[in-house]
């Protein structure tokens, strides 16, 4: 049995928001080594600037934008930069993101309502706009968003959270239904608890809120974010050529319970 090429997204422009930490620039290192330019976009540029100049030193083609993805010209203006420097944009993972601290529905005000929505339904639809219409230019490409198990089970005390991310889920599924057509391929995963930079506070803060977590999972653990990121660059390669419209869970087995 012979495996798939050793750099499956080799010559792909790709673009990955929410990219200064987590699974984003984790995204960013795997998307590299597996051969592709790189442009990342996020709020925190210092980080971001870090991040490319270690890419940079490992012979990596990358670069970096800060921007709000809630400000749909910034995303306008980061694929039209993508586009002018780099020829066409062909692979998209739209992975920023904004969480919420666990507060009931109704003690939820209307100004973490918007973040949340704004940056992660919102967010999503700004970006997918935008590099849409490049990628029809272009003849085609993949989209890989990020959603989550929350799009697709609910639990307490995260409402805005939960209606987001399932408004990820029905804008991939929209997307990948009407753009089929053209060559783009759009899909979405869901990962599961993975240790990102906050998760790790967390639980270095509540080491029983940890055994908790990891008992709601078969496999007992958190994701490291390298995990979640190999599932969105096999999603946006030639690799997944027949898959669009899916939500690639990447969870441990939690929702198989």
């Amino acid at each position: 049995m012979t495996g798939g090429p050793a750099a499956p997204l080799k010559g792909k422009v790709a673009l990955i928001t929410g990219a200064s930490s987590g699974i984003g620039a984790a995204a960013a290192q795997v998307f590299a080594r597996q051969g592709a330019v790189v442009v990342l976009a996020a709020r925190r540029g210092s980080r971001l600037s870090q991040l490319v100049d270690d890419l940079r030193r490992t012979g990596a083609e990358a670069r970096y934008h800060v921007v709000d993805v809630r400000d749909g010209e910034e995303i306008r203006r980061v694929v039209d930069l993508t586009v002018q420097q780099y020829g066409s944009l062909d692979v998209a993972f739209n992975n920023a993101g904004a969480g919420i601290d666990k507060t009931p529905l109704h003690l939820i005000d209307d100004a973490a309502y918007e973040l949340i929505m704004g940056t992660n339904a919102r967010g999503t639809w700004n970006c997918l706009r935008y590099e849409i219409a490049a990628m029809l230019a272009g003849g085609g490409g993949a989209i890989v968003n990020t959603s989550s198990v929350g799009g697709l089970v609910a639990s307490a005390a995260g409402a805005p959270y939960i209606a987001s991310k399932h408004a990820v889920i029905g804008l991939t599924k929209a997307a990948a239904v009407e753009y089929a057509p053209h060559g783009i391929r759009v899909n979405a995963i869901a990962p599961g608890l993975t240790r990102s930079e906050m998760v790790e506070e967390w639980f270095a803060l509540n080491p029983a809120g940890e055994k908790r977590a990891f008992a709601s999972a078969p496999q007992a653990r958190a994701a490291d974010p390298q995990e979640v990121a190999e599932a969105a660059a096999w999603l946006c390669s030639d690799l997944a050529s027949f898959v669009t419209g899916a939500t690639l869970t990447v969870d441990g087995g939690r929702t198989a319970w």
